[in-house]
Order: structure tokens, then C-alpha cells, then sequence
């Protein structure tokens, strides 16, 4: 083989990305915020559009939506601190303090983008699954006048409706530590995430790439750390955080989506009644054959629908 072919057959840097991250966004729509070593994608024109993940997932749960959303908006999706390609720092231990984190975070990632990208500082849309809904929520709570729409994905944003039971693996790793450093030591939720949390089976390039920020044992312990601070009752200060002040947005005038996959075991449809009883001018489309990763199962669909929405289609 001579130089020349063996130039020719070398894997390229984005082969190999490709192979690491199947159809993750180039690294030219990479980014990170300088002051907290956020990273986020930024692709797409138009009116800025975050994205919220949750817990143990990161910007990669993306991917199957922003083809339909990236040439109508300007798609901005961060990892949460401590997920992800962001910088893998221990959140506080006192979840006042943890919750506090993540908010200061996003307040750093909107002042970095209006005042260093150009993204405009109002008329955002917010998409928010899992742990994004409580975040999304208690920071446009208070910041008004800067989220114009919302979309929800399988998520919460107010106490517990009456008859529901967190899933009883949660409850373990919430309630005893022993269980917690087991589950640390062998990523076993976000393992157990990418098979349970789908009705259609990811790839095993896809469940390497959902893993692979989180293959060494110091940069998980976000995971146990979000799941350790799910509240365990109305009293709980998290739920503090989404009380609407007199300066807050009237939700019931923020136009909103609710996407929602039907075979959630974690929200399951009685969420899903608690949303659209408090936020009726929803529009709501239910996935049946969707898990908890609705934008997995059922994200070509839910990406045509959101788009529509944006839209004003639906």
C-alpha cells in the first residue's frame, strides 16, 4: 500500500465521531460556555429554541429532532452540569444548594448567548423532557417575558398528583445510600436507562454514545446526585422553586405543546391528566407506543409535530 492509499484509507476525525456519536451534530455546532465549561450544540437559524434534557441522558437525545426543528430555529441544546460533555463537577449536597447550581448555570448560558452570540434575549421557546421541566420551569418562573412558548416532553413541573408512586427503583436510590454508591459504581441507571426507557430497542452504537461521557466513574455522579434529589413530597423545597411570584409569567398565556410517550413507567398517563387539567389551552399529542425517551421512539413524529406547533400549524 503506498503513502497516498494509506492516507486515503485513514479514518477522518469525523468518521470517527460519527462512529462514537451516530448522528450527533458535527463538531462545528459545538460550544461551550467559558465561565462554567457548559457545553451545548447551537445549530439552526431563526428564534432561539433550547432544549432541556434530563437524567442520565444528554444533548445526544436531541439528535432525532433537530433535522426537523434546526432549519426553522435556532436549536440550543446544553447538557446539564455534571452530564454530558460539560464539565463533570459534584453538585452541592444540600439540594437547595444543587438546584440553586443548575438554575445559576442557565442564567450563565442566557447571558452568554444574548450578550456573546446574538442570541435575541426574548422570545425563546423552551423544550423540556425529565429533569428539564422542573429547571425549564423555575427559571422562566423568574425570568419573565423571555420564554414565548413551551414544549413539554414527558416531565414535571408541579408536586406529585394524587395516587402516584415514584417507581420503586427510584425510590431505592432516592431513599437509601448504600443502594445510591452501587448504582455510582457500576452506572447502572443510565445502563438500565437506554433498554428500559424505549419501546423500540437503540442500537448498540447508540447505547455506547448515550454512555460514553459517563464510562469513568468520576464523571457519573451527576446521575445518582439528580435522582437522590427527586422530591419525596408536597412539602419538599424543590416544589418552592415552581411557585409562580406576581412578577412571573401567567403560564395560561404561554402557548403550549405537550408531547407525551404513553409507556412511560416513570411519567406515566396520570401526569399526563395533572398537565392538561392545569394547562387546558394545551395542545397535546400522545405517542402510544413511546417509553420516557418519547424523542427515541417516536422522534421523526415528534419532530414534525413540534415544527407544526412552532408553526402555529396545531
Amino acid at each position: 500500500m503506498t503513502a497516498e492509499s494509506r492516507r486515503t484509507a485513514a479514518p477522518t476525525h469525523s468518521s470517527v465521531l460519527h462512529q462514537l456519536l451516530p448522528g450527533y451534530p458535527a463538531r462545528e455546532h459545538w460550544r461551550l460556555v467559558p465561565s462554567t465549561g457548559q457545553h451545548y450544540l447551537d445549530l439552526g437559524t431563526g428564534e432561539p429554541l433550547l432544549l432541556l434534557h434530563g437524567n442520565p441522558t444528554w444533548s445526544y437525545a436531541w439528535r432525532k429532532l433537530l433535522p426537523a426543528l434546526a432549519p426553522h430555529a435556532r436549536c440550543l441544546a446544553p447538557d446539564l452540569p455534571g452530564l454530558g460533555l460539560s464539565q463533570h463537577l459534584a453538585l452541592p449536597r444540600d439540594p437547595a444548594a444543587r438546584y440553586q447550581a443548575q438554575l445559576d448555570h442557565l442564567d450563565a448560558l442566557y447571558q452568554h448567548l444574548v450578550h456573546q452570540e446574538g442570541v435575541p434575549a426574548r422570545g425563546w421557546t423552551f423544550v423540556v423532557h425529565d429533569w428539564g421541566g422542573p429547571l425549564g420551569f423555575a427559571w422562566l418562573l423568574r425570568n419573565p417575558g423571555i420564554v414565548s412558548r413551551l414544549v413539554v416532553l414527558n416531565t414535571i413541573a408541579f408536586p406529585w398528583p394524587d395516587g402516584y408512586r415514584l417507581p420503586f427503583y427510584l425510590r431505592w436510590i432516592r431513599d437509601h445510600r448504600p443502594v445510591a454508591a452501587a448504582v455510582h459504581a457500576t452506572n447502572a441507571f443510565a445502563r438500565t436507562t437506554v433498554r428500559v426507557g424505549v419501546t423500540h430497542p437503540l442500537s448498540p452504537a447508540e447505547r455506547r454514545a448515550y454512555l460514553l461521557p459517563h464510562r469513568r466513574r468520576s464523571n457519573r455522579r451527576a446521575i445518582t446526585e439528580f435522582v437522590r434529589a427527586i422530591p419525596r413530597g408536597d412539602a419538599d423545597q424543590a416544589w418552592r422553586l415552581l411557585e409562580p411570584s406576581a412578577e412571573s409569567d401567567d403560564l395560561r398565556r404561554i402557548p403550549m405543546f405537550i408531547g407525551w410517550g404513553m409507556r412511560d413507567p416513570v411519567f406515566t398517563p396520570l401526569v399526563l391528566t395533572e398537565w392538561t387539567r392545569r394547562h387546558p389551552h394545551a395542545v397535546v399529542r400522545r405517542y402510544p407506543n413511546a417509553g420516557h425517551l418519547a424523542m427515541e421512539d417516536a422522534g421523526d413524529e415528534l419532530g414534525v409535530d413540534i415544527r407544526a406547533f412552532l408553526q402555529g400549524q396545531r
